[in-house]
């Protein structure tokens, strides 16, 4: 019997669950991402870093990097420059390990003290260097000497040999970077540029204070923001924790359990999200494989029902999708996937796959040919050509909806 509603779609069971159905907790995963109701254009693509707590960064372009598609999904055609200078101007983030290695706003430097400590106490990477005092000694002394500057300018990023083949210098800047004297402060060229932590991160902010469980509390509580609705592996997920790390602190968050239909294992909610209910216009975009709304295949596989893997490591002759197989997102589902390419000012859909049957294939072809307009303007393509399609049926369908042009497919 329900004792009283958050809103008019989600009712208490009792006093400590909430039963949630499986569209609700879509639909709550949505807007927290900033992926239903209105863009927050104000808060432009700070507001989105802040939002999401972590922003993913790979070496991957093809339409573009991961970190610039990530708000470009969000907030439509922002400037490719623009995206650059939120992230790396002003002292507004840095790039630490989180989920991988990505952009994080500052505020939570304090945050990943607990990741800082532990990498101090492990005493070295997997490189080992004979005379780690000495090469630190070194970075830090020209760091404070001439400003930030890259592993090349510092005395170079390699020994000559395989990417991995690192020289002493990135050794020991990395092992700094790791343990917090040195930050991250911007990527020039895709170069790490890295600066001493005293002169990029701000003063009130520039401290190691927290305890472990402090930290882990607080990053428990910003992904539970950050996803709407989660389960225990989807929070630890996120900012790459432990499920027992996340079983420590999540009493002490404010997160709410929820039962959610479907999901067959406990969840919790943020406290925002439901109150009030998730409504609004949906964007249809083309998303990053890295995108923190799919970057978890099971969580992705659990709600929208797509099994996606990326599959750029994968050999050409086992790729099913591509490359870099994109998922289109659309009416606040995933629809399919194209992998993009490039060629002079022509953006290339190399081979488009549509879920479900043919029925729902078709109709998710005007929501492709919007989201492949809307990209090609976005990188300065004038123009887009349709490759591969599937189901095959689907072919002309999107050669003509794509030739009809945005709006119009």
């Amino acid at each position: 019997m329900a004792l009283s509603v958050v809103s008019p779609t989600i009712a208490v069971m009792n006093v400590a669950e909430l039963a949630l159905s499986a569209d609700e907790a879509r639909r709550l995963a949505l807007r927290a991402q900033g992926l239903l109701g209105a863009a927050d254009r104000p808060a432009g693509v700070p507001g989105i870093l802040r939002r999401l707590g972590a922003v993913q960064l790979d070496t991957i372009s093809v339409l573009a990097r991961s970190h610039e598609l990530v708000p470009y999904a969000r907030l439509g055609a922002v400037g490719r420059a623009a995206v650059e200078s939120a992230y790396w101007s002003g002292g507004r983030a840095f790039e630490y390990w989180s989920h991988a290695a990505c952009v994080l706003p500052v505020e939570e430097w304090p945050l990943f003290a607990f990741r800082r400590r532990a990498r101090r106490a492990r005493g070295h990477r997997w490189h080992v260097l004979a005379d780690s005092g000495r090469a630190c000694a070194a970075v830090r002394e020209r760091l404070a000497a001439e400003g930030p500057l890259t592993a090349t300018e510092l005395g170079g990023a390699k020994k000559g040999g395989l990417w991995w083949d690192w020289s002493e210098t990135k050794v020991a800047v990395e092992w700094l970077l790791d343990t917090g004297e040195v930050v991250c402060a911007e990527r020039r060229g895709w170069k790490r540029v890295y600066d001493l932590a005293e002169r990029a991160v701000p003063s009130a902010l520039l401290h190691d204070d927290l305890s472990d469980a402090e930290c882990t509390r607080q990053l428990v509580t910003q992904a539970g923001a950050a996803l709407g609705v989660a389960t225990r592996a989807d929070l630890a997920d996120y900012h790459r924790l432990k499920a027992t790390q996340v079983e420590e602190v999540i009493a002490g968050t404010g997160l709410v359990p929820v039962e959610v239909e479907g999901w067959g294992k406990p969840a919790w909610a943020d406290p925002a999200a439901l109150a009030a209910p998730p409504r609004g216009r949906h964007r249809t975009t083309l998303l990053s494989p890295f995108d923190s709304l799919i970057w978890d295949r099971a969580r992705t596989e659990r709600i929208f029902g797509m099994s996606h893997r990326l599959e750029a490591y994968t050999p050409r002759a086992r790729r099913r999708f591509g490359y870099f197989a994109m998922p289109l997102l659309s009416g606040g589902r995933l629809l399919g996937r194209v992998d993009p390419a490039r060629e002079g000012s022509t953006l290339v859909a190399r081979r488009t796959t549509f879920e479900g049957d043919l029925r729902k294939a078709s109709a998710a072809v005007p929501a492709m040919a919007e989201a492949l307009h809307e990209a090609a303007g976005w990188v300065g393509c004038t123009e887009v050509r349709v490759e591969q399609v599937f189901p095959l049926e689907t072919h002309e369908e999107l050669v003509q909806a794509v030739k009809r042009g945005p709006g119009r497919g």
